[in-house]
């Protein structure tokens, strides 16, 4: 299949029926009965409670299941283990160290050649930001910063939370307006954009009042949206 990656705004793994409905969507992408999917949880330190929350919803009835802890690392050859799945699913936490680790492991080029031979890439909050040039994040303290080092699979930026988090619209109108962050997407929680083969192709939601959003700057310097209506998942 293309190169296939979801970047979701908020949820998944928690177990409530908008977070199914999200887990269905990325399996059914796959087009396999029973694929293959690792989940990555650097973002939380690798938390127990987290990939444990990842096996109750892609449970061995739904799809053959593994994780990758690189905080506490058993596989000796993470590509051959990466490279067998059908998706991958990167969970949320702290993108800015995320991001450090997986460099420091080469897991970064082993996503790119994921990528490239279309297993997909997918994952919420920090799952998502990261496959973007930039972001709006909070992994240096409690205020939302620019970070301008992802892994740049897609391009611009991208903002997650956008309506769940007050802080999160006006803080991202002074990134974009000042020239902090480039032009990009704001995505709600429980709403996805999936990009095949480099385009943006689809927004889904689990919630049907949940939106996202081309964000930019105008020719006058002013930041603008545009609102991206989903389908929204049966």
């Amino acid at each position: 299949m293309p190169p296939t990656i979801v970047a979701c705004g908020g949820g998944g793994l928690s177990g409530g029926p908008e977070d199914a409905l999200l887990d269905d969507y990325l399996l059914s992408l796959t087009g396999k009965e029973l694929p293959r999917a690792c989940f990555i949880g650097t973002a939380s330190g690798d938390a127990e409670k987290y990939a444990i929350n990842f096996y109750n919803s892609f449970s061995g009835e739904r799809c053959r299941p593994t994780h990758l802890n690189l905080f506490f690392r058993t596989v000796e050859d993470v590509r051959s283990l990466l490279l067998v799945q059908d998706l991958i699913y990167v969970g949320g936490g702290n993108t800015a160290a995320m991001l450090a680790i997986w460099r420091q492991h080469g897991v970064d080029v082993i996503l790119r050649e994921a990528w490239q031979r279309g297993i997909v890439l997918c994952g919420s909050s920090a799952g998502a930001n990261c496959w973007f040039e930039a972001c709006s994040t909070d992994s240096f303290g409690p205020s939302l910063l620019a970070l301008k080092d992802g892994l740049g699979f897609l391009p611009g930026s991208f903002c997650p939370h956008y309506d769940g988090e007050a802080n999160r619209r006006p803080t991202l109108e002074r990134f974009i307006t000042k020239g902090d962050l480039p032009s990009g997407y704001a995505v709600d929680n429980y709403t996805a954009i999936r990009w095949t083969g480099g385009e943006l192709s689809e927004v889904v939601s689990a919630k049907a009042t949940a939106r996202a959003y081309r964000v930019g700057r105008s020719d006058s310097g002013a930041f603008e949206q545009q609102e991206l209506v989903p389908r929204v998942l049966p």
